[in-house]
Formats: structure tokens, sequence, C-alpha cells
């Protein structure tokens, strides 16, 4: 008999790092737990995919999180597996009053939240999630919160790369089967942010209020094949199923020499009966020169309109390159290379869900303030790596528009540094000073004439507790990224060698991280 899967308690609170536990009981034996904190979230590099590099990302996974945060509490059962945890010695490793306490006060409804919305453009080094609250629930949040904003953030930045190397044609994810077991459904979500239109994953899609999407596989022609019948027999059953959405996938034999044919007479036959056939779908080959041949096939039989989807191990490199070779050889063979760009669909699978070449964002979450004795004071950490080392202290992030609308540098300011549209306007206000975060070889001057707009990127998510903020639809938070990726520098947006994105810190913040390097150090 198969042993039934606690999914309750392996996706409930106890989803998180056993060190989280371990330092929030040391916590709890020092009289520490109930200590106010400030950890931000952050990445400190963009995707590098080996042959080309992400010069930006895209924020994904903020209401999913919260979600998970507000029904995830200790349980009786929780604290009886805990409860089973043996050091070396025999002895119990969580002690009964730690355990007594999670089970009676420790959940999150002492922590707070502001974060960067989701569908945002962001950068390296700028906190994209600012958690306060109490040091061990803080603590023990880490994991989850890294676990679960890293992946949507890293899906949804290789979706938008993909939707801008297609042109805006439409994209549709069909990595479930390839991806990380239920991740797949969190990828999926992340892909939709990101710029895919839909997802062939059917159960989330219809959580998430869109049709799922889908052909159908070569195994369906095989079928009738080993029946006795032809593939033209399979397309004429399945068209007789769904004449009004009919796509036929036409590789399966020979994609010139048959599929393109059989899928023509069946297409001839759905007009004749009022019915319009949707498209074809090449999964294999060199797909670039049988999407001109089919074009030219499909135009020569009066169906002009009708789209061609490629699927088979795309990604932005390859989407780049069958449009690059579309528009080189196409008018070799009479087809208009623009009118056949905008007739393509791609499915992309594999190197979408798995974010193929970086697998994983290296978001981190670091301890910048605590209390001591009643007063707030900055936290920092100390590495031999100086890019390492994070921003301390209370602090907010904003983005500086230039005279174009476009984004110029996002600052890091100390909570009390005057920064705002007001002391920009001012009169008296001086130009600004971006310091980079850890080089001191590196200022910009950004005059005030040139700095036309700043907008403060976070926004309260929760206090104490409470969700204080309205989730956006995935369509909005499309529209938000559609927006942000508008206002970046095309040289940014690029796919090899992007322009690097100014990430920049005031001047007291910069002066506050050397004051408590250099007392550190001594």
């Amino acid at each position: 008999m198969l042993k039934k899967f606690d999914q309750e308690t392996s996706e409930g609170i106890l989803f998180t790092d056993q060190y989280q536990l371990v330092m929030a009981q040391l916590y709890f034996k020092h009289g520490l737990h109930n200590t106010k904190v400030q950890f931000d979230h952050f990445f400190r590099d963009y995707p590098d995919y080996g042959s080309h590099k992400a010069g930006y990302c895209i924020n994904a996974g903020l209401e999913w999180f919260v979600d998970w945060m507000m029904n995830s509490r200790f349980r009786k059962k929780d604290i009886e597996f805990m409860q089973t945890h043996k050091t070396q010695n025999g002895d119990n490793l969580f002690h009964p009053d730690f355990l007594n306490w999670l089970l009676s006060s420790a959940d999150y409804s002492n922590l707070s939240i502001k974060a960067v919305p989701e569908g945002r453009v962001v950068h390296p080094h700028t906190p994209l999630t600012v958690v306060t609250g109490t040091l061990a629930l803080s603590q023990i949040i880490e994991t989850p919160l890294l676990n679960q904003l890293n992946f949507q953030t890293l899906i949804a930045t290789k979706a938008s790369r993909i939707k801008e190397t297609a042109k805006g044609q439409p994209l549709i994810d069909f990595g479930v089967r390839r991806a990380q077991d239920r991740g797949a459904n969190a990828a999926a979500r992340a892909a939709l942010i990101g710029g895919a239109d839909f997802s062939s994953n059917v159960g989330i899609s219809y959580v998430l209020g869109y049709p799922p999407k889908g052909t159908h596989a070569h195994s369906m022609v095989q079928v009738f094949l080993a029946l006795g019948g032809t593939e033209e027999d399979a397309f004429n059953s399945f068209a007789d199923l769904y004449p009004d959405d009919c796509i036929l996938l036409v590789d399966t034999i020979d994609t010139l020499g048959s599929g393109i044919p059989n899928a023509i007479k069946v297409f001839e036959k759905l007009k004749k009966k009022g019915h319009k056939p949707i498209g074809i779908r090449l999964d294999s080959g060199d797909l670039a020169y049988l999407s001109i041949l089919s074009a030219r096939m499909l135009d020569k039989a009066g169906f002009e309109d009708v789209k061609i989807v490629l699927s088979n191990e795309l990604d932005e490199m390859n989407i780049w390159q069958i449009i690059t070779q579309i528009t080189v050889e196409a008018p070799k063979y009479n087809v208009d290379p623009d009118k056949l760009i905008k007739r393509l669909i791609y499915g992309v699978g594999t190197k979408l869900i798995t974010s193929a070449g970086d697998p994983a964002l290296g978001g981190v979450y670091k301890l910048v303030g605590m209390e001591v004795n009643g007063t707030w004071k900055p936290a920092i950490k100390i590495s031999e790596s100086n890019a390492k080392i994070p921003n301390p202290g209370n602090k907010n992030l904003w983005r500086l528009y230039d005279r174009n609308h476009k984004a110029t540098a996002d600052l890091l300011t100390l909570e009390d540094d005057e920064m705002s549209a007001g002391n920009l306007n001012s009169k008296h206000a001086e130009n600004i000073v971006l310091h980079h975060s850890w080089d001191h070889t590196k200022t910009r001057i950004l005059q005030k004439s040139d700095c036309k707009e700043i907008e403060l990127l976070h926004v309260d998510i929760m206090k104490e507790g409470k969700i204080v903020y309205d989730f956006p639809s995935i369509e909005e938070i499309r529209k938000k990224r559609n927006d942000d990726l508008e206002k970046l520098d095309p040289g940014v947006k690029r796919l090899i060698n992007p322009h690097l994105y100014h990430v920049s810190i005031s001047q007291k913040l910069w002066e506050l991280k050397q004051e408590l390097i250099k007392k550190i150090k001594g």
C-alpha cells in the first residue's frame, strides 16, 4: 500500500530550512525572539545564460507568497514532528518551552512587508521585499520567501526576454511536462506575468482565468496509422471534432511532402463547411526554412491567414535566429518576411519553464537593522567581496526618469533622506549624487534638469499581519510590465551584452555604510 503523502506538513510552516528553526530556538533562549528586526530580500546578479545575459528582471511571486504566509501556522502535528528530533546524544533537539511558544504564539501576524509590486522591472542590489517584525519569525520565513519569490522572478524574466525577442507575437507556455514537479504551476503563473499569453497547463490556467491552449501530439497521427489509416484520416478526425479550433501538427511523417498537403486538403473541407482553420504546428527540423516553405504552400492554396505555430526547444536565442533567417531567406521564395513573422506563434517549453542556462536566481535575505535597548540600529554583514556587502538600515527605493521619460537609475536612500518629487522640483533642490554601491571611484552627478520624474517603488503589502494591498490581476500586472519595459533603454533590453542599468545609493547611505564597515573592522 502506498503511504499517503502529507502535503499539509511538507508545504506548511515547516517548509523551511532546519537552521532557521535552530536559530529561532537560540533567539528564544536568549530572550531575543521578539526583538524587532528588518530583513531585505534582493538579488546580486541578473540571470546569465552563458551565451547571453539579462539586463533586467521582472518581479513576480508576491501574491502567492503572501497567500502562503496567511495560511501557515504551527499545528500540533508540526510540533509532534519536531519533538522526534534528537541530538547526537539522544536528547531532544527542540526544548518543550520553545515548542510550546511556537504552538501558542508563533505565527506571521506580527510581520510587516513592503515590496516592489509584481510585474515591475527590477535590478540587482535593490530590496524587492522588506520584512519587518520579530526576529524569530522573520528568520523562519527566509526560506519560503526566497524559494517562492526567486523562482517566479526567474521565470517571469525569461518569459519577458522571449516575448520581447518574438516581437510581441503570441507566446504559449508548453512547459508543464518538463518542469520541476509542481513547480510547473508557479512557473506557468510567472510566465504569464512575464509575457506568455497562454499556457498548456490546464489546471493553473483555469485558476488564473485563462483558457488553456494546445494542439495535438504526434501520437494521434500514429494511432490512425497503426489502425491502417492515413495522416489525412487523422487530420480529418481532428477537424471534424474541432472545426473552429483546428491546428494540425504536420511533421509526423514528412512536413512538406505529406503534412502540409494533407492539412490543406482538410482546411479546404473546413472552408467549404463555413469554418475557418486556425493553423499548423511545426515541431522539428529547420523551423525557419519550414515556416517559409509552409507559408508559400498555404498562401498558394488561399490560406494566407492560417497561423504557423513553432515549438521544439525554443528560447529567446532560437527565436531571434528564426526571425533573422526568415528576414534573409523568405524573399528568395517570394514570401514576404514581415507578413510571415506576424503570423508566427511560439510554443515555448523546456527552456522557459526551467530557465535553461541559469536555473536559479541568486536572491538573498539579509539582516539590515534591529532594535537594541529601545533604539533602532542599522546592521551590516562584512564580506571579502565588497559586492556582497549589503546596504544597511531602513531604506527607500526610488526610480529616476530622464527628460525622455526613460528610467535612468534606481536609487537607494535612507528613510530620512530628503528625496521626493516635491524636493526634486524645489528651487533649492540640489543635483543628485549617485554613488556606486561599493566602488568609491564610481560616482555620477545627475543634474536636476535631467531628472523629470521620481517614483517610489516600494508599496505596503502587510502591516502587522494584515494585508493592506489590493493585489492586481495578471492582466494589470502585465500592463505594468509593458509600461516599465517601454521606459527602459533599448540597450538594457538587448539580448547579448546589454547596457548596464545604474543602481546607486545616496550620499547619506554611502557614509553610513562606510562608517559601519570601519567600525566592524576596527
